[in-house]
């Protein structure tokens, strides 16, 4: 297997666990757990998203590596620009995500810790709305891949 095509491998794959990650978790997570109490749900709300933002980490340490390949592969400046429009929109995607984890997460756990479910639910709210966000910008990204395969 070539560079390029391991790091095309690499890179969708990594794209796949974030986007298939934060899909599931509003899609199917949100609504199986809102039938929990918060004393139930916030804390498996914490356990899950402990869980997937290592996952994320891993997989964006593994989207700028290969996707900086790809990119000086397709020509670095002079790639086409939906090249440039996916990377530009994915260091906003990580840059919100840097916000949900060590922003947001954080008044999660204090608030699970200290049993302050109000709080708590106040947290996830703010999670989830930024997690819409970000799964609308990850469609896009997917979007503007599929046109230069197109």
């Amino acid at each position: 297997m070539n560079v390029y095509a391991l790091s095309l491998f690499l890179h969708l794959v990594s794209v796949a666990v974030w986007i298939g990650g934060m899909f599931f978790a509003l899609a199917c997570l949100r609504p199986a757990s809102s039938e929990l109490s918060p004393q139930q749900r916030l804390p498996l709300w914490e356990a899950a998203l402990s869980r997937f933002f290592t996952w994320v980490g891993v997989a964006i340490v593994l989207i700028l590596l290969s996707g900086g390949q790809m990119m000086l592969a397709m020509g670095g400046a002079h790639a086409r620009w939906p090249v440039h429009a996916m990377a530009g929109i994915g260091v906003v995607m990580m840059l919100v995500f840097g916000h949900i984890r060590f922003a947001l997460f954080p008044r999660l756990q204090r608030a699970v810790q200290a049993q302050s479910w109000p709080d708590g639910a106040a947290a996830v709210n703010g999670i989830r709305r930024l997690v819409i966000l970000n799964l609308i910008l990850g469609v896009v990204v997917i979007g503007l891949a599929a046109s230069l395969r197109g």
